[in-house]
């Protein structure tokens, strides 16, 4: 039975209470991944109020409702605890401020969830005295291995201290592509995402670096890129063909849609795309990754929670010859979040069993 292994939280928006919930929820074995430390910025108010209002969002969300169990609050200690788990919240304003050991944290798996460093240099800052790896949940840069849960997570090198979870619409697109290039070969690819809006975005009109994002997010459709596709090749070397790609942010604030143009090897028919990707989504080893719906009447709405990476909408897929356009729903948060965990469930050797028992 492997050791159970400390996990660091840094950053604490959207994605990392996701990644918390999902890590506690998981922690009752009590043999598997510990969720020990959050690191926050140090808030401008009182650091008992910053604490407060940490547990709080955790506790409470808009879009994914309540916490499942009980959090209270430790202001002594600087703790909060969730269904029994002490997790010490450590305000710094950069990592070399911290010394993890001295909270009792040893050979941890460390989740960023800032974005604020993409490369092997930034992202190396985290090795400090307690750390062992590092798990980027952004695309990484340069040489830094970008993985996509259930495609190319054995590519790992058990010593490989830096690792990127790509995006969230990377890993709704490179499980299904991969289905389609192993049955049919793909010879060139589009992926147009509708992508709910994030608080990268503004909330009214305003100034911001990227072209379009300052514009008013509940209010308008915003074009805008996705590296989603550069990505791709990162995650798939062995696929040629070139995909393009690019995003409209949509004002939903949760569940996006990928539509995925592709060109084949061979020319095929609707119902033998949608018999090899309903198989590839019972029986595969993608099976976590995707997921199937015939639903005539399924909207974004309802695949908030999902915990796949991609859900294929069968009524809405087109195939003429050898064109199939793929409609990809994925919820960017929550099944995005489960990607994450499950990358770092391998890193550490720590995979609940899960029945049936997989057959691969």
């Amino acid at each position: 039975r492997p050791e159970p292994r400390d996990v660091v939280l840094y950053g604490f928006g959207r994605i990392g209470r996701l990644v918390a919930r999902l890590l506690i929820e998981k922690a009752g074995s009590g043999n598997g991944l510990r969720l020990r430390a959050i690191v926050v910025r140090p808030g401008s108010g009182r650091a008992a109020d910053d604490l407060v209002k940490r547990a709080s969002l955790l506790r409470r969300d808009s879009i994914h409702g309540q916490f499942q169990g009980t959090i209270t609050v430790d202001e002594t200690h600087n703790k909060i605890i969730a269904n029994g788990n002490e997790i010490t919240v450590i305000h710094a304003g950069d990592p070399s401020e911290i010394d993890y050991t001295a909270h009792g944290i040893h050979n941890a798996v460390l989740i960023d969830n800032t974005g604020k460093w993409r490369d092997r240099e930034g992202l190396s800052r985290h090795l400090r005295p307690g750390i062992d790896k590092v798990v980027l949940t952004a695309p990484g840069k340069g040489d830094i291995p970008n993985i996509v849960h259930g495609v190319n997570h054995h590519t790992v090198k058990p010593d490989e201290q830096i690792l990127s979870c790509a995006s969230c619409t990377t890993n709704a697109i490179v499980p299904p592509l991969k289905a389609m290039a192993d049955e049919y070969g793909v010879l060139r690819g589009h992926v147009e995402t509708v992508h709910s809006f994030t608080n990268d975005q503004n909330l009214l009109d305003n100034y911001h670096s990227a072209d379009r994002r300052g514009r008013s997010a509940p209010l308008n459709m915003v074009i805008t890129e996705t590296g989603a596709a550069s990505a791709v090749a990162k995650a798939l070397p062995d696929l040629n063909a070139p995909i393009t790609g690019s995003s409209i942010r949509v004002p939903v604030p949760d569940v996006s849609i990928a539509i995925l143009s592709l060109r084949l090897g061979r020319e095929t028919t609707r119902e033998e795309v949608l018999d090899h990707l309903r198989d590839i989504s019972l029986t595969s080893p993608l099976k976590r990754q995707i997921d199937f719906t015939t639903a005539p009447d399924a909207v974004s709405s309802d695949f908030i929670g999902s915990r796949h990476a991609s859900i294929i909408d069968a009524g809405a897929t087109k195939v003429d010859g050898d064109n199939a356009i793929l409609y990809l729903w994925y919820d960017n948060e929550y099944g995005y979040s489960c990607q994450v965990i499950r990358v770092v469930q391998h890193i550490t050797g720590i995979e609940h069993p899960t029945y049936p028992t997989p057959t691969h």
